[in-house]
C-alpha cells in the first residue's frame, strides 16, 4: 500500500507526523528533488543537518543520516556502516538503491520507501512500505 502527498517546501509537517520513528527511511529521487530537504524536516533540526556526501553517514541523536550517492549499498558495506543499520533508532538513506531494500528484506529490517518527484511546482512523495 501506498500513499502520495503533493507539498510545497513549507508543508513538510503534515508528511513528517505520518512516518515512523524508527527503523529505516528509504529516499530516492533525482537530484535536487529534496531528499535532503526532507532530511531535515524529520532530523527537525534545520540548521545542523547537511548532506553527508563525503563522510556517508552523520548521526544525530539517535538519527543515522546517510548519503549514499557516491557508492549505493556498496559504500555502506566497504565503509562497515551496514551493521549500523541494525541500531536502534531512524536511518534516513539518502540514494537508496535496490541492494539496500535488498538487503533489508532478507535482514528483516523494517523499510519506509520515499520516492520523490517534481510536479507543476510541488513536490510529489509517494510512501510505501518493504
Amino acid at each position: 500500500m501506498s500513499k502520495r502527498y503533493e507539498l510545497g517546501l513549507n508543508e513538510l509537517d503534515s508528511l513528517v507526523k505520518e512516518l515512523p520513528n524508527s527503523g529505516i527511511i528509504a529516499l530516492r529521487g533525482n537530484l535536487a528533488s529534496g531528499k535532503t530537504t526532507l532530511s531535515k524536516a524529520i532530523i527537525n533540526n534545520q540548521n545542523m543537518v547537511t548532506s553527508p556526501t563525503f563522510s556517508i553517514m552523520q548521526e544525530y541523536d539517535g538519527v543515522y543520516h546517510y548519503d549514499i550517492y557516491q557508492g549505493g549499498f556498496e559504500a555502506i558495506k566497504q565503509n562497515g556502516l551496514y551493521e549500523n543499520l541494525y541500531e536502534d533508532g531512524l536511518h534516513i538513506i539518502e540514494w537508496a538503491d535496490d541492494k539496500l531494500l535488498e538487503f533489508a528484506s532478507k535482514n528483516g529490517l523494517n523499510v519506509c520507501i520515499i520516492d520523490i518527484e517534481i510536479c507543476d511546482n510541488k513536490r510529489v512523495y509517494k510512501v510505501s512500505y518493504a
